[in-house]
């Protein structure tokens, strides 16, 4: 099968064309980055998104058709994130696929962004169900049971802010220029993580849900202290912060994958991390060592696949399409979709995938 995937659930307008399941090819992969345009802002805008949106992704579609060398004709269906995301985004690339679903007579798939990211190392990597995910982004910060297209179960999130705001959040706290998860990330490399001790919050709690605003107020405080912070305090301050994140997604890592094997004794475990914030190279070194302390599998997509891109969207519109049925031209976007609840918003009540 050979799938059109559309993604903008956020500031990259994307296409891409893949084809599978037994060959897995990604025939393009088209990403263009709204940075300039919000980059004065410090932060996506929502409308400005939107409208960017509109103006090139008719663009961005005809550039991933032509690297792959395709027609309309030689597509089997269109797949589109129908959310979660900024909706005013998510309402510009979900129509535009209904809009070519209907005028090529192809199938329509209505994706979950956060699937996407799901089953994103099942396009990558030999995978099968059931495996452990941690998805963390600049919205999400989750521990997920993923049993099955279709079947996953909600582990452990975070309950204040996610991973990858946290980060945006310290780096516009310590001045540092948009986009603050890569900066921060290239200060700490500078830094020393032991001049700052900060807290690992929630650890010394049962469970899988994690916390990131008390330790993002603690990193306020150290900074307000020292004021004005010179460039090796706010070094160390990234430093001090990255590792305080990075412990903690390790010890929960640690405590998934032990609740992993508890339900599943006779299969290896394997950990996947997946969303923008695994491009951290500090959070995928520390989980990596989690993994391996008890013997467990980890997979971290390649960069290019970590962030939004449309490739994930058009791998899980054929993981959709091979078990049917697709979605009719009624289905609507919505800006919020739990993974773990299925299109009406029912939790638990999803169609669960084969388990391959």
């Amino acid at each position: 099968m050979t799938v059109l995937g559309i993604e903008t659930s956020c500031d990259e307008t994307a296409a891409a064309v893949v084809r599978g399941p037994a060959d897995r090819q990604i025939l393009s992969n088209v990403i263009r980055s709204q940075f300039d345009e919000h980059k004065a802002f410090g932060g996506v805008v929502p409308e400005i998104a939107a409208r960017a949106h509109i103006e090139v992704l008719d663009k961005i579609v005809q550039q991933a058709m032509d690297e792959a060398g395709c027609s309309f004709d030689d597509i089997d269906a269109v797949a589109a994130t129908a959310g979660p995301g900024l909706i005013g985004g998510v309402i510009v690339g979900f129509l535009t696929a209904k809009a070519i679903a209907m005028a090529a007579a192809k199938p329509l798939i209505a994706v979950n962004h956060l699937e996407g990211h799901a089953l994103t190392a099942r396009l990558t990597d030999d995978l099968e169900f059931p495996f452990l995910l941690l998805l963390v982004s600049g919205g999400h910060s989750q521990f997920l049971l993923v049993k099955g297209v279709g079947d996953y179960e909600r582990l452990g999130t975070t309950i204040d802010d996610a991973i990858g705001e946290a980060f945006d959040k310290t780096a516009k706290l310590l001045g540092l220029p948009y986009p603050g998860g890569p900066n921060v990330e290239r200060l700490a490399r500078e830094g020393d993580v032991n001049r700052f001790k900060l807290p690992r919050p929630l650890l010394d709690r049962p469970g899988l849900d994690m916390s990131f605003a008390g330790l993002k107020t603690a990193l306020r405080t150290q900074a307000k202290k020292l004021e004005p912070i010179d460039d090796q305090t706010v070094a160390d301050l990234c430093a001090g912060f990255q590792r305080a994140v990075s412990d903690v997604l390790a010890t929960r890592t640690s405590r998934a994958l032990g609740l992993f094997t508890d339900r599943f004794p006779d299969v290896q475990p394997t950990i996947v991390v997946a969303g923008g914030v695994a491009a951290n190279a500090e959070i995928r070194s520390a989980l990596l060592e989690a993994a391996e302390r008890v013997d467990a599998r980890f997979i971290a997509p390649p960069m290019a696949l970590c962030t939004d891109n449309a490739a994930m969207i058009a791998w899980a519109g054929i993981e959709r399409l091979r078990l049917g049925p697709v979605d009719d031209m009624a289905v609507s976007p919505r800006p919020r979709w739990p993974l773990d609840q299925d299109a009406s918003g029912v939790l638990g009540s999803g169609k669960k995938g084969a388990k391959v």
